[in-house]
């Protein structure tokens, strides 16, 4: 390189010679072309195709299509958690840890449907506290609530932009209560190109109430109207809507109980060692239903391995010593029905029994769920939708450590 003046100038000259310049074209390209951040490097090429997550919908490429699927899921398996939990009305805990994030799984999943019964009266404080707990990384795609029932739907951020339109429906089975106790809160989606349909319930109550939950069951089927756009047609053809889904989860405080004397359950479950599940649920009401024939036609439950669920004596590991003396059962549960059986593994299925703010244990299930590639001309996507405003507070909270504020430490009974 030369540097020269020009006679009654003050400007100043550079002069590269021929080998110069291309070193310098070498070397600018190779500096441009190396992303400087963590982040998934976009290439320049797929911003020119007008893909759909970074500029708009081209007619060759689908925004939910094979490529974008292999993209974020190179086995297309989809880790799902299903959690169900009768809060009994009491206010949300201040940890749920061991709930939401097990000690024995190792990462976060990539779904969270979380389903709860007798929801606290401060239904945005349940979903703040999910969301503190699930972390930035995830976000609240989705709720519904039907009385004291309540439905969310949280997933990784990465993924918000695959999800279509949400459907949403309520259903009531105890039409005579003001306050919406029993029935069911459901809602429905694509994601990708698999479509889900998700219910959470709240069935009669007592230990001989089974024609009633059987009726519980019934009438939610009748009148579920999920999908909105094909309901119609699809009852028609099989009388209900499940055919309609690639997967159907549905969970809650289902109520069926163990038919047993309290007194010999009581005596088993006191001792866990000696504790015989298998001869147990030999007398459960849902199980003994379900083999009959009469309830939850062509779904699946993975095997128990836990104590039963309820009834607990308030902030206690002791079963029910009240006057009622309720049988201890296995009320609180997670079935699952898919178009391929083959296409839903259950990886965990497990209580969680350190939680002891209710009458009634959490339950939870972990799944492997096969994903299927879409085309968003057949369903309109949501376009990255999601709550921002219980985003916002959790973070707040999660960087401050904020306590959720606490009304009362009585439970309402219903």
């Amino acid at each position: 390189m030369s540097i020269s003046t020009s006679p009654g100038s003050s400007k100043v000259e550079f002069k590269i010679s021929d080998d110069e310049s291309s070193s310098i074209d070498a070397s600018s390209d190779t500096q441009s072309s190396k992303p400087t951040s963590a982040l998934p490097a976009i290439p320049s090429s797929l911003a020119r195709e007008r893909n759909f997550l970074v500029g708009h919908m081209s007619k060759s490429k689908s925004a939910v299509g094979i490529d974008e699927l292999n993209r974020y899921f190179p086995q297309q398996r989809l880790r799902l958690f299903v959690g169900t939990w009768n809060m009994q009305r009491c206010e949300v805990p201040e940890n749920v840890d061991d709930f939401i994030l097990p000690d024995h799984e190792e990462f976060v999943q990539d779904m969270y449907v979380i389903g709860v019964q007798e929801a606290p009266q401060d239904q945005k404080a349940w979903e703040i506290k999910l969301q503190e707990t699930l972390g930035p990384n995830h976000v609240l795609a989705h709720s519904v609530s039907h009385g004291v029932l309540h439905l969310a739907v949280f997933v990784r951020r990465d993924l918000i932009w695959y999800f279509s339109y949400f459907d949403e429906d309520r259903i009531t089975t105890r039409m005579i209560s003001q306050i919406k106790t029993k029935g069911a809160a459901a809602m429905s989606f694509q994601f990708f190109g698999t479509e889900f349909l998700f219910l959470t319930s709240h069935f009669h109550s007592g230990e001989t109430k089974v024609k009633e939950r059987i009726d519980d069951y019934n009438k939610v089927i009748k009148q579920l109207q999920l999908p909105r756009q094909s309901n119609e047609i699809y009852k028609q053809e099989s009388g209900n809507p499940f055919p309609r889904f690639d997967n159907v989860f549905w969970f809650g405080d289902l109520n069926f109980r163990i038919s047993q004397p309290h007194h010999h359950m009581k005596q088993e479950v006191e001792n866990p060692a000696t504790y015989d599940i298998r001869e147990a649920l030999k007398c459960d009401q849902l199980k003994g239903n379900m083999k009959r024939g009469k309830i939850f036609h062509g779904f699946h439950e993975a095997p128990i391995n836990f104590l039963p669920t309820y009834k607990f004596n308030p902030d206690s590991d002791q079963y029910d010593t009240s006057v009622k003396l309720r049988v201890p059962s296995y009320t609180d549960r997670i079935l699952h029905r898919s178009k391929t059986e083959s296409d839903v593994t259950c990886l965990h299925y497990n209580s969680v029994q350190n939680i002891r703010t209710s009458d009634h244990r959490p339950v939870y299930a972990v799944y492997d769920v096969l994903l299927k590639p879409g085309q968003e001309s057949k369903v309109p996507l949501s376009t990255g939708q999601f709550n921002r405003q219980v985003y916002m507070e959790a973070a707040k909270r999660r960087a401050h450590g904020t306590k959720m504020p606490q009304r009362s430490t009585i439970c309402t009974l219903l």
